[in-house]
């Protein structure tokens, strides 16, 4: 089902879609690297726009940016078509057992998955016609971390992982001291985005919804869980029509039992909310989604009042700014924060994407004067 929403509604996480054009001065193309020449350092400095960035170039050992705040690099085959061929999974335990059973050497994981988390997204349209994507993910303090992936069968990606979901539940054992590892807390990390981009210029995000409601479709079709929805989507989906496409293809079952929807953006400007009403899928044209159900229904504005203030507030800065750049995308995060409402502890990382240049800046626990700057390469 399509819709096109335009009353102000209310929800827990915030998407804003920016599908913007940016002119990027002083920012070398993706070939160009300046981490290249760095052995000892993770970053590097440059000026673009008004903001300098710290360029970050993941390797494959998990490196520390900042407290609470690290990245990593795989290449290779995660497991991830044989997730899919060998029908995907129906709950979070079922990927863990997948995991533990063909790629962790029979680990008894256990429960690795839990918790609740708040977000916002904005899409929007710059002056030179560059599709922007910004993306809040409020929650308590965590470790959060950045996974540039480049599989064999798939697109390139950045995505992003709260730790904390994978880890909380472990303790000591053997599982505590594999998940010590790199190459396992990795592989584990794939498996478990909460949002990211690929370099085909798709954004996707995952916001909460507070409703009792679950999602647990049965159609039998080939099962799929939120975080193993968005990492589809990273690996095989070029534009939102594509993402959609393969939405249809699963029965989604919602990790930890939540109720969600997806943001979901691309590079030729349009940007949608996935929604799942009474377990059929529903899809509203809009340029922001906070943590309220937007499609037109019986759910529909059903969220947090707080989530409501959020969405009118980057829907009025959208009408103000239908152009914006990527420091505009940064303030209008800003504008949403923890700090401006206190429903969290923290907004624990905001994101802006720019799907048509292959860049993200990161900005941690609301610090918006400190960037890392990620330039996906393209495979």
């Amino acid at each position: 089902m399509n819709s096109s929403y335009t009353p102000k509604s209310w929800i827990f996480c915030v998407s804003f879609f920016l599908s913007i054009a940016i002119l990027l001065t002083g920012c070398s193309g993706r070939s160009e690297d300046p981490m290249k020449d760095s052995e000892n350092s993770s970053t590097a400095q440059i000026i673009s726009d008004t903001e300098e960035l710290n360029l970050v170039s993941p390797t494959s050992e998990i490196v520390e940016l900042e407290d609470g705040f690290s990245t990593v690099r795989y290449d290779g085959d995660y497991g991830f078509d044989g997730f899919l061929a060998q029908g995907g999974a129906s709950s979070d335990g079922e990927v863990i057992e997948y995991l533990a059973s063909n790629l962790l050497s029979d680990l008894n994981l256990g429960d690795l998955l839990g918790g609740l988390f708040g977000c916002s997204t904005i899409a929007v349209q710059s002056p030179e016609g560059n599709a922007l994507f910004g993306r809040n993910f409020d929650w308590e303090n965590c470790a959060a971390m950045v996974v540039e992936s480049h599989p064999e069968n798939g697109y390139a990606s950045l995505s992003t992982v709260n730790m904390d979901f994978i880890t909380q539940n472990v303790g000591g054992g053997m599982v505590g001291m594999a998940l010590n590892m790199d190459a396992v807390k990795t592989l584990a990390a794939l498996y478990a985005p909460l949002d990211g981009m690929n370099e085909a210029g798709l954004a996707v995000s995952v916001n909460m919804i507070q409703d009792r409601s679950t999602i647990e479709q049965d159609t039998d079709k080939p099962d799929i869980t939120t975080t193993t929805a968005i990492r589809l989507l990273l690996d095989h989906a070029g534009s939102v029509d594509e993402a959609l496409e393969l939405l249809e293809q699963y029965d989604l079952h919602g990790s930890m039992g939540m109720m969600i929807h997806f943001a979901i953006a691309d590079s030729a400007g349009r940007s949608v909310a996935v929604e799942y009403v009474n377990q059929e899928m529903a899809v509203t044209e809009t340029p922001v989604l906070t943590n309220f159900y937007l499609a037109e229904g019986e759910k529909q504005g059903i969220g947090t009042q707080q989530s409501h203030e959020r969405y009118d507030i980057l829907l009025d800065q959208l009408e103000e700014t239908p152009r914006m750049g990527m420091e505009d995308v940064r303030d209008a995060l800003d504008s949403v924060s923890k700090d401006n409402f206190g429903e969290f502890e923290s907004t624990e990382w905001s994101i802006v994407m720019n799907l048509s240049a292959g860049e993200a800046r990161y900005y941690h626990r609301e610090n918006y004067n400190q960037n890392y700057t990620f330039q996906l390469e393209s495979q």
